[in-house]
């Protein structure tokens, strides 16, 4: 039997690059295929124990799409590709909308037209849930969905089109719920990067206090380790059972503001917080706290890294740059 050929679709990525490094770790028995819209910010030589190629493609376009996979034919599909921004999504919904349901449309009528043998992992969000009250918590698979942004109606449209490509065509299709994954690497667009960034600039003014502007601090997320995250997704697709939807998530709900703290903390820096009313975003879910029971149960997973060990590596990632 040869290597295993994994495409990894939105491969320029952060998740992507944390999956890349999993594999250089635990799988050299493998080949990826990685296709996103943008240049990859890393350097794909560095993972010289798997062989690894890169294409720069258009998901929106199918034929070239289908060419490729009718080519590589492979045996795992991961679907990073995405608009993943809330606030963007708020900002440019029809785009949002129809780049994150079209995208993994044109990749499973592909699949199912060519008729590939191969296992799709649909990675879906913990936004999918909306609105909840703290009674509804923890958050699990079979809880109500209530998307309140285009962005989470998207990733709902794409885990319904994934339930009818399964029960339909029989495609070996995963789903997930991933809650909110922070790690090195990952953009300073994002809400815990963003912190980092700005608590680090008042360090390196040489100031030992000071103030950032933040968005709404006393929202509650579930911030689960993109390593752990990446070490699932990988799970999933090897022993994952087919049609199933898994929460990826730490278990554990965070506010805000003891992020903020935590940081503020590890960078020995005393910070003040004032509330821009731009950075507050429309209608947001106030808490989400998810549980792992299935994927614990169904194939072993459990997070392992926790809050304040990721805070301090993301810390060490932003200060060498």
């Amino acid at each position: 039997m040869g290597k295993k050929k994994i495409l990894i679709t939105g491969f320029s990525g952060f998740v992507s690059r944390h999956l890349l490094a999993y594999l250089q770790e635990n799988d050299n028995d493998v080949e990826v295929c990685g296709i996103d819209i943008n240049q990859p910010m890393f350097n794909i030589k560095t993972f010289d124990n798997i062989e690894v190629n890169y294409y720069m493609m258009n998901l929106l376009e199918n034929n070239a799409i289908r060419s490729l996979l009718d080519s590589f034919r492979p045996d795992y599909i991961i679907h990073l590709a995405s608009f993943s921004s809330v606030a963007y999504s708020w900002k440019h919904p029809i785009e949002c909308f129809q780049n994150n349901t079209n995208i993994f449309l044109n990749i499973l009528a592909a699949v199912q037209e060519l008729q590939l043998k191969c296992r799709v992992l649909s990675v879906g969000s913990s936004e999918e849930y909306g609105n909840v009250s703290e009674t509804d918590l923890p958050l699990c698979e079979d809880s109500n969905l209530l998307p309140i942004s285009p962005y989470a109606v998207a990733r709902v449209a794409q885990e319904m089109i994934s339930r009818v490509y399964a029960d339909s065509y029989g495609v070996d299709i995963i789903m997930t719920r991933s809650f909110n994954h922070i790690g090195p690497w990952q953009d300073t667009r994002f809400v815990v990067p963003g912190f980092i960034s700005k608590i680090l600039a008042i360090k390196n003014a040489g100031k030992s206090q000071g103030r950032i502007e933040t968005g709404d601090l006393s929202i509650i997320r579930d911030f689960v380790d993109v390593r752990d995250v990446v070490k699932a997704y990988y799970d999933l697709l090897m022993y994952g059972r087919t049609g199933e939807l898994y929460n990826i998530c730490s278990g554990t709900g965070v506010r805000l503001a003891d992020i903020v703290d935590k940081i503020a903390d590890i960078l020995e820096v005393k910070v003040d917080t004032v509330v821009n009313p731009k950075l507050v975003r429309l209608n947001d879910n106030h808490i989400i706290v998810g549980s792992h029971e299935k994927i614990s149960r169904d194939i072993g997973w459990e997070p392992v890294f926790s809050l304040d060990t990721t805070l301090r590596d993301m810390v060490e990632d932003y200060k060498g740059r």
